[in-house]
């Protein structure tokens, strides 16, 4: 009938809205009908039942329950009318909620269902207008039922069977979050339901509470359920933002990576996302909820914000001082006494006592903090007891009398600023007292520690003369003390504030007074619930419908950490399969929404407790494996599989578990025991367990994980290999029998991943190539086959492939051939890491790109390997390369070429195979023709060489590396495999020179330069005597060569440097070779001389200039200073004092710096030569010696014309560059001769040990022809003459006949002068050729002596007339004869 009354309402009511739209307050009276019906149902339902026991039979609960199940009825069945009109909603507000106070905590089973049932009803249909009043039923009704331990089985289940239905809506869960967890002014309703959810799960108080066992697990799973329920919503709510790899089309379909943020995604989804949930109410619309956007930003800023304050307040209920201060640190509260004052005030959650001991405090700042919060007070129009009261009712009293002194005070000040117009009180005084005395009689009559009370008459005697010392009125005093003792000043009661209030457990003796408890506090709390209902009947609250995906990812955040404690007590407790598989079931939605929202630290909590529950994993405790563990391992693999994409670092514990349980699948079918040690052994325990995790489906399902990687996305499969990897690194760490399990996995995954695009497929080789390379090198010789085989059959298959030009995805997938050749010094492995890179050449050389430097790579490794085998398998491999595949796909290695190069260079380094070494420059020799037959190919290569120039690419890609590597065998080599290197290098700059730029020959030489480098020749002597000798000596030869073949490119840029080279040589304490400096020196310009320049010709004199004056033995000098300073008496003393080793040491210096003067003499003579045979080319003077020789013999001169000057290149020379070699020559001559005539310092060098059976002397210096040629033959007499001079003044036999050529150099070339030369000669030189006489001389000289007297006789015209031939004959023999006799 109530259905047919509120149907016809709903009908009128539609039809006269349409007809106007202005309708009055009720605009049918069958609206207000309606509304008295429902009011009446409302207050008929709040009627109190009897005292003692229900009696069902009774009329009172019979009307109450019709009334509830009434108000049920029209609630379901009510129509949009209904649910917007303000005078219905505000009846909901006014009657319904608060009947729901009363009846919601009522101790009859049926009542409190019916009020539950009514509840459900207005959450689902009337939220949005019941914001606050949805809030304290929670609060005080719901969560405080579920809190409280005195509360009997019955309610809780009843109350946890509705927050079923609730938590099972997800639009409704989210809502309370958003609207109640996100407002500053209200409860966190969402996280104390979840805390309290999560206890009840984990079973706690389940004693306590009187409950069976059986109703624990009932309620435990009921917790249980209601928490998987919510984590559905969340997965529900955020759906569209889940991608299952299983269903992905594309393979390796990119997704953001870890840490990204999931914002903005999938707006398109925003609009229509209640469309998508399920909803209790289906219907609900209200401009409310629509007219609200939904910016998740927002919230989580007004969360944060309230966790702020709730922890700020925390502080405070500890200690205000340090609550205040984090406040105001973290911008949430002011810093004025008026902001502190406000907050303390409007702020209920403090604790009273705290707030009441800051109030009175006497400090500066919070007396003026409490007369701010005083002043916030209105006392006008009240009495005097009510406004104590008012004040009073914000903070508890301090116990100290000083403190409850100055609040009383301005209490009395603020008492009589409102009521200016009382004159009861003649003055503030007054007022104050009366209060004191208030607070005492309070405490006085209603405390139970004071035995004997104050009567009436005591308290009016108390007061006398207060009032300006006259009395109050009597009767005003004795309505104050009636009105106190019959309800005393409440002053809110100190409590213990937290955010997740905690329950009180008091101990309860039996179940009646637990009953006896529960009784008094659901009284209590339908007082208060009833209070605030009606407190809040009348306000209004916008209440807000949640549309965006991003609400989950702070509900979970805040949830996640008593839900994984629910979870995981579950099942580590409790061995029910039901409480198992709601555990399991919440887990994998937690970890869904955990990948969802990327949040890494709650994903890697739960995938490790749910590895941890598997009994799999090192850490866990291994006894006996149950259904549940097996259950678990099985929700494990189907989290692998549906949420691969999302699992990141986690994959770690999901694989270690994969790896254990074939360890454990080994051992359950027994097979391969010898697995079984440490740990391993432990598990042997489960074998009669694990049958089920052999199963095929298990089997199956982890197959399907790898065999599915190939749809992870690119970050996720990167990911999903590198723990594979680390969990293969485990097990190949067993010392005794390694497993290869995963090793064999991470093979499987590259086959099956091959295929990706290019870019992902590196980041996972990146990871697998690097574990290979560790695997490659693992000691034990079956796990690193194994892994070299794999590489193998890996490597084929991906270099079928082929390669475009410029990648290098096969030189990163080869790499770890590289990298195990170099590690791993098993002549075993690497002489299969030869094989199987032979075997790659001989059948994918055509596909080879980049990889080739890793061929080469791998060779240059094994060309240094000792091991026969090896080194042969590795050159034929190469040869083959360089001879037959670079013929075929030169283009394609040129990358490589440089490679190739140095692999054949190590080759030749390796002493230990000769043959291999002459064969491979062979090899090298024959690269060079490939670089001179196919320059265009390397022209037309780019690659690295952008930067290069076209025209340069030769050089750098071909030239350069083949001759930089023929330097380094010449460096390193012995000397027959150095002097091979060294011809062969040579050969090919003679042969392919004409090809060279200018820049090249500069880049060229100083790679050749480095052969005389002293940092990188031998250390030994000996060694470094014989490179100087044989390859400094080739080299020098070759150099020279060189120039002049390629005279006109190379003048330019390298003349310089060659001949400071040359000077570099010729300084050496090397005999040979300073000889083939200065030897190199005369070719180099005797060649190239008539191309010279005047600006050559500078460099070249001066070259010439500092040889001279560097190897000048000016060291004699020295050695005379330290010989003379002493006798030779006192120096013998000092030989015989030295002991045995410094002598011996003194011996090895002074040969050393003999040998060193020994060497500059030489290389003083071998310059004057150069000199010599540069001006007037080899053996011209010896040749004109000869001559004169001849001539003196036969007695004749023969007027020749003199033609020298048209020999050599003394006709290219300037006088400027004639006069400075002359200057060279002369220095040197002139040194020669000082030494030469100081016989004491002869006679000391011979004594200190200089080598040779005669003083040391520099005769041949001194005299040699090349200095007559050009001193005597091109400059003035005066020299001449002091020439002559010197040779008179000789005492030494063997010092004058080393002159005696000269002199007949000197004489032959005067007579050869025309008379009016000769005579201005003779005239200098007649004195000295006159005391010549008194010499025994050669009759050569005896006989150039004769014609020039003769000569003398006819050019000043004092000969007598000419004597017949027989009359000279005889003269001649007269002054043989006196000679002879003057000599003897």
């Amino acid at each position: 009938m109530l259905n047919v009354i509120f149907t016809r309402m709903e009908n009128q009511a539609v039809k006269t809205i349409q007809g106007n739209q202005t309708a009055a307050r009720f605009s049918h009276i069958l609206q207000k009908d309606a509304f008295l019906v429902f009011r009446s149902l409302c207050k008929l339902s709040m009627k109190p039942l009897a005292d003692g026991p229900p009696d069902p039979k009774s009329h009172e609960l019979r009307s109450k329950v019709v009334s509830l199940q009434l108000l049920l009825s029209v609630l379901q069945g009510a129509g949009p009318v209904f649910r917007t009109h303000e005078m219905f909603v505000n009846a909901i507000k006014q009657y319904l909620c608060v009947a729901l106070s009363k009846n919601g905590v009522s101790s009859v089973p049926e009542v409190f269902e019916l009020s539950l049932a009514i509840f459900l009803t207005l959450l689902s249909h009337f939220k949005v207008h019941l914001k606050m009043q949805i809030e304290v039923f929670f609060r005080e009704i719901f969560l405080t039922i579920l809190e409280t331990t005195s509360s009997s089985f019955e309610h809780k289940w009843m109350v946890i069977q509705t927050l079923t239905r609730i938590c099972a809506d997800a639009q409704c869960v989210v809502d309370i979050y958003v609207n109640y967890d996100c407002d500053l002014n209200a409860a966190n309703i969402y996280e104390r339901l979840v805390n309290d959810l999560s206890k009840i799960a984990q079973g706690r108080s389940g004693q306590e509470l009187g409950m069976t066992p059986l109703q624990e697990l009932s309620l435990r799973k009921k917790g249980l359920e209601c928490l998987v329920s919510i984590l559905k919503c969340m997965v529900e709510w955020s759906r569209d933002m889940y991608i299952n790899p299983n269903l992905q089309a594309n393979l390796g379909q990119e997704r953001p990576a870890e840490g990204d943020s999931a914002d903005g995604k999938l707006q398109e989804h925003l609009s229509s996302r209640r469309d998508s949930v399920s909803s209790m109410d289906s219907t609900v619309s209200s401009g409310v909820q629509q007219s609200q956007p939904d910016h998740p930003e927002q919230y989580e800023v007004i969360k944060q914000q309230k966790e702020i304050i709730e922890h700020g307040i925390e502080l405070f209920n500890k200690k205000p001082k340090r609550g205040l201060q984090y406040l105001q640190e973290q911008g949430m509260l002011g810093t004025s006494p008026e902001d502190i004052a406000q907050f303390l005030q409007q702020e209920e959650r403090l604790d009273t006592t705290q707030v009441g001991e800051f109030l009175g405090e006497n400090v500066k700042f919070n007396k003026e903090a409490m007369y701010c919060y005083v002043d916030r007070l209105d006392f006008c129009g009240k009495d005097f007891v009510s406004a104590l009261r008012a004040f009073l009712e914000g903070f508890r009293l301090p116990g100290e009398a000083q403190k409850i002194d100055r609040l009383m005070e301005k209490f009395a000040a603020r008492y009589l600023e409102c009521n200016q117009g009382q004159t009861l009180f003649a003055s503030a005084d007054t007022a104050y007292v009366l209060a004191y005395s208030i607070i005492m009689l309070t405490t006085d009559l209603h405390s139970p520690q004071v035995k004997n009370k104050m009567t009436k008459e005591q308290y009016i005697k108390m007061n006398r003369g207060i009032n300006d010392s006259k009395d109050l009125p009597m009767e005003y005093l004795s309505s104050i003390y009636d009105e106190i003792a019959g309800k005393k000043i409440a002053m809110k009661e100190s409590k213990e504030y937290s955010i997740t209030p905690k329950s009180s457990k008091p101990n309860v003796a039996n179940e009646k007074q637990r009953r006896l408890l529960y009784n008094m506090e659901m009284e209590q709390m339908a007082k208060t619930a009833k209070a605030l209902m009606e407190a809040v009947s009348h306000a209004q609250a916008p209440f807000f419908s949640a549309t965006h995906l991003e609400h989950v990812r702070p509900m979970f955040k805040l949830a996640w950490t008593p839900l994984l404690a629910a979870f995981s007590v579950g099942l580590q407790d409790c061995d029910d399969q039901d409480v198992a598989s709601l555990c399991l079931e919440g887990i994998r939605c937690a970890i869904r929404i955990a990948c969802i929202f990327n949040m890494q630290l709650e994903r890697d909590a739960y995938i490790q407790a749910l590895a941890r529950f598997t009994l799999l994993t090192a850490s866990s405790s291994i006894t006996e494996m149950k259904q549940k563990n097996i259950d678990t391992i099985k929700t494990l693999i189907m989290v692998a599989h549906t949420d691969g994409n999302y699992l990141g670092n986690s994959w770690h514990e999901i694989l270690r578990c994969i790896s254990q349980l074939e360890l454990a699948q080994l051992i359950g079918t027994g097979v391969k025991t010898r697995y079984i040690s440490g740990l391993i052994r432990q598990m042997a325990h489960i074998q009669e367990s694990v049958g089920e995790t052999s199963s095929q489906s298990v089997v199956v399902a982890v197959d399907r994980i790898f065999t599915g990687s190939t749809k992870l996305d690119g970050n996720a499969i990167v990911d999903f290999v590198r723990w594979l990897c680390a969990v293969s690194m485990d097990e190949l760490a067993s010392a005794h029998q390694p497993r290869m399990f995963s090793l064999q996995k991470i093979v499987e995954i590259s086959y099956y991943n091959m295929n990706r695009i290019r870019l992902q497929w590196s980041r996972i080789w990146q990871v697998i190539g690097d574990h290979f390379n560790k695997v490659g090198c693992n000691p034990n010789e079956d796990v690193a086959i194994f892994a070299v085989d794999s590489l193998r059959q890996l490597s084929m298959k991906f270099l079928e492939k082929g390669e475009l030009a410029n990648f290098r995805f096969q030189k990163d997938f080869l790499r770890p051939f590289e990298h195990i050749m170099k590690k791993n010094r098993s002549p075993t492995i690497r002489d299969m890491v030869i094989r199987c890179v032979a075997q790659m050449v001989n059948s994918q050389a055509a596909n080879i790109r980049s990889g080739w430097k890793n061929i080469f790579s791998v060779f240059h490794q094994a060309a240094s390997d000792h091991d026969e085998n090896i080194v042969d398998l590795a050159f034929q491999t190469t040869g083959h390369i360089v001879m037959n595949t670079f013929q075929q796909h030169f283009a394609a290695a040129i990358d490589s070429f440089q490679d190739a190069v140095k692999c054949l260079s190590e080759f030749v380094c390796n002493a230990a195979f000769p043959d291999t070494s002459m064969e491979a420059i062979r090899l090298i020799r024959h690269c060079a023709k490939y670089v001179s037959d196919r320059p265009q190919a390397l022209r037309e290569y780019t690659s690295d060489d952008m930067n290069v120039a076209p025209g340069d690419r030769v050089w750098v890609r071909g030239w350069f590396p083949i001759l930089f590597e023929l330097s380094c065998i010449i460096n390193r080599c012995k000397l027959d495999v150095r002097t091979r290197g060294l011809t062969v290098m040579f050969e090919i700059m003679k042969s392919y020179g004409h090809t060279f730029e200018k820049h090249w020959w500069h880049d060229l030489f100083r790679i050749i330069f480095r052969i005389f480098d002293n940092m990188k020749l031998p250390e030994q002597q000996t060694e470094k005597t014989e490179w100087m000798t044989t390859t400094c000596n080739h080299a020098l030869y070759a150099i020279c060569d060189v120039f002049t073949q390629f005279y006109e490119p190379l003048s330019e840029v390298l003349l310089a440097d060659i001949f400071a080279q040359l000077q570099w040589c010729v300084k050496q304490d090397n005999e040979q070779l300073a000889r083939s400096g200065t030897n190199c020196l005369e070719n180099l310009v005797i060649l190239n001389g008539e191309k010279f320049s005047s600006e050559v010709w500078d460099v070249t004199c001066a070259c010439m200039l500092d040889i001279f004056q560097t190897t000048s033995p000016h060291a004699y000098d020295t050695l005379d200073v330290e010989v003379d300073s002493q006798s030779q008496s006192s120096f013998e003393r000092t030989l015989s004092e030295r002991g045995h080793s410094q002598m011996s040491t003194a011996r090895v210096s002074d040969h050393r710096l003999f040998a060193g003067l020994l060497i500059k003499c030489v290389v003083q003579l071998e310059l004057i030569q150069t000199i010599d045979n540069i001006v007037f080319y080899p053996a011209t003077s010896k040749r004109e010696d000869a001559e004169n020789m001849a001539a003196a013999q036969r007695d004749a001169l023969e007027q020749a014309e003199e033609t020298e000057a048209d020999q050599g290149m003394y006709r290219h020379l300037s006088s400027q560059h004639l006069f400075k070699l002359l200057d060279c020559l002369l220095e040197s001559h002139r040194f020669a001769k000082d030494f030469n005539s100081n016989n004491e310092q002869r006679t000391a060098l011979w004594r200190a040990g200089f080598k040779g059976k005669s003083k040391p002397n520099l005769l041949k210096q001194e005299t040699s022809n090349t200095t007559v040629h050009m001193l005597y033959g091109k400059v003035s007499g005066q020299v001449c003459s002091e020439a002559l001079a010197y040779f008179i003044s000789l005492t030494s036999e063997s010092h004058r006949e080393a002159w005696t050529s000269l002199l007949l150099l000197l004489l032959t070339r005067t007579l050869r002068m025309p008379d009016d030369k000769f005579k201005p000669h003779a005239s200098c030189y007649y004195h000295h050729l006159c005391e010549m006489m008194q010499f025994d001389l050669i009759p050569e000289l005896r006989a150039a002596l004769r014609r020039f007297f003769l000569r003398i006789g006819s050019v000043f015209h004092i000969a007598a007339p000419e004597l017949e031939p027989s009359v000279i004959q005889g003269l001649l023999l007269i002054c043989s004869l006196a000679s002879i006799w003057s000599f003897s």
